[in-house]
């Protein structure tokens, strides 16, 4: 079937004169492109009188005045520069409910941003292709109005779902979740940036057994501040802070932020909560972000330019709070510890962002926002496979780096003032802690003297651990049985403490010949003050098929 010009075939003739698919088209539109097999070079005239006629004899849903204007675009548009790509598949699908008749829909996407983050994605993708990455998603809104300026939910012929919406598809967030936490500890006065954080081994009995948290790059670093713990995503502080605001409620607040991917307890998910055991969608992730761009205050995004520019909100965090987390978030040195002072996260310009990886790296993202864009990326594989050796900095954060850096070519973005409810003071810490600096207070944390000066560490008991379950067994005489107590911080004035009863001193691991029934161990100081303290249990001899322990050691 030949139409105008070189057209061959419906589908060529629907997109070079109208501009969209064989299944879009009007029934106006239909009758224009039947008139002209017949007579293909007609003049624009003859056309609408033909395909009126049609439609008056076989009927359809058109007037005079909408063939007359199909007719001229037809006749005025060049002809092969229709569409040729969809920029959008899955926001269009999300907008377009299913009806019968034509419909004209704006959104609030921006043209060439959607067709930079699409391609930015690809290209990226096919750099790690031989990894085992497949899929991507990109999220862009801007932040005063919550417009969604680039909606690309899928990395197109890569993937390996293509029809599946990346943004909106819930995954394991790892270390995304981190800068929440945080914040009610700051909210609730809990911690400080300065605040000093364990980044030590830590074994917390759950049920099954113990849960031995570990950092990214299996290092510990002892003691840290709490802005070098974000900064740096380390994990180990994050369960301890975790364990400060308490997981049902840190639950309520991810809820409170948009996460409705919460929906067990808190109990549920356990101190893995704070290393992103909550599923989240790209979507919820960048709404929450785009919650400490806006000073703490939460309101909805926008897919259209009809909906109102203000609407309800509710605030999850204080200004002053937001504050310190964007500072945190935005500190290239303090993240330095981890990703080094040179990498994708750096800007040339004021950004704070966030990198997160799951559990046997099948989700990469990268989190980040500006004074007046966020941007989110999700790389990984749609499919659930794994991917090979891809960290943050490596899968998402090019991606991310690339968007801001487009974004922001003409456009400067300046840090946020200090809000009132905020001071700055001078801190120092114990030995080589951390280097002299200045540090943010929420105002009445600020510490009361130029330069806080700490002792030294605090003292912990290794071992045994909290709610251990220590069985006898059977088959070893009981001679040749012990329990060996362990702690830190050494030091000849501390001592062994069991049941009340002094058992010598703290200088180095102590061997117990272990006694059936529920024990309490404290660490004292010369003073007799409890330093730390535990409590475990110990069950008699065991015979085969009695009661099986689910913590032993």
């Amino acid at each position: 079937m030949s139409y105008r010009g070189e057209l061959q075939g419906i589908t060529a003739a629907t997109r070079g004169l109208f501009g969209k698919a064989p299944h879009g088209i009007t029934d106006a539109e239909a009758a224009i492109l039947t008139v002209l097999l017949p007579g293909p070079n007609a003049e624009p005239a003859m056309v609408a009188q033909r395909a009126w006629a049609l439609l008056q004899t076989h009927g359809g849903a058109a007037t005079p005045e909408d063939i007359r204007a199909s007719v001229q675009r037809a006749f005025t548009t060049p002809v092969g520069t229709g569409l040729r790509a969809s920029l959008a598949p899955h926001m269009a699908h999300r907008l377009l409910p299913t009806i019968d008749g034509p419909l004209a829909l704006h959104s609030t996407l921006d043209g060439r941003l959607q067709t930079f983050a699409a391609d930015a994605l690809r290209r990226h993708l096919l750099a790690i292709l031989t990894q085992r990455v497949y899929d991507g998603a990109v999220l862009v809104v801007e932040n005063h109005t919550g417009e969604v300026l680039a909606y690309v939910a899928g990395s197109g012929e890569l993937s390996s779902a293509r029809y599946v919406d990346g943004i909106q598809a819930r995954r394991q967030t790892g270390s995304l979740l981190k800068p929440f936490l945080y914040g009610m500890a700051l909210d609730r006065k809990m911690l400080t940036p300065a605040s000093l954080l364990e980044d030590e081994p830590l074994n917390m009995p759950v049920v099954g057994g113990l849960y031995r948290p570990r950092n990214y790059d299996e290092e510990f670093r002892g003691l840290v501040s709490m802005r070098t713990a974000l900064a740096g995503s380390l994990n180990i502080p994050a369960v301890r802070a975790l364990g400060l605001v308490g997981a049902e409620d840190f639950v309520q607040q991810l809820r409170g932020l948009g996460l409705n991917g919460a929906i067990e307890s808190g109990d549920y998910y356990g101190p893995s909560l704070a290393l992103g055991s909550v599923d989240a969608s790209l979507w919820e992730l960048v709404h929450a972000y785009r919650t400490l761009a806006n000073s703490g205050l939460w309101t909805p995004l926008r897919l259209t330019p009809g909906e109102p520019a203000t609407q309800s909100g509710r605030r999850v965090y204080s200004e002053a709070t937001a504050f310190l987390l964007s500072h945190i978030l935005s500190d290239r040195d303090s993240r330095s510890i981890t990703f080094g002072l040179e990498s994708p996260l750096v800007t040339r310009f004021w950004s704070a962002v966030k990198t997160g990886t799951s559990k046997e790296m099948r989700d990469n993202w990268c989190i980040g926002y500006t004074r007046h864009y966020t941007v989110g990326v999700w790389v990984g594989n749609l499919s659930g496979e794994p991917m090979r050796n891809v960290s943050g900095v490596m899968g998402a954060a090019p991606i991310w780096g690339d968007i801001v850096a487009w974004l922001h070519r003409t456009t400067p973005s300046l840090p946020t003032a200090p809000p009132a409810g905020v001071v700055e003071r001078q801190v120092s810490f114990p030995g080589d802690v951390e280097s002299e600096r200045r540090e943010w207070f929420l105002r009445g944390t600020e510490p009361p003297w130029p330069a806080k000066h700490l002792a030294g560490g605090f003292p912990k008991i290794r071992l045994p651990v909290s709610g251990e379950v220590i069985a006898i067994d059977p088959d070893i005489p009981a001679a040749h049985q012990r329990v060996v107590f362990v702690g830190d911080g050494a030091n000849a004035a501390r001592r062994w403490v069991l049941d009340g009863r002094d058992l010598g001193s703290a200088t180095g691991p102590l061997p117990w010949e272990p006694v059936p029934g529920q024990h309490t161990l404290e660490l004292v100081d010369d003073e007799r003050q409890v330093l730390d303290t535990v409590s475990f249990e110990v069950r008699p001899i065991l015979m085969t098929g009695d009661w099986p322990p689910s913590r032993t050691r």
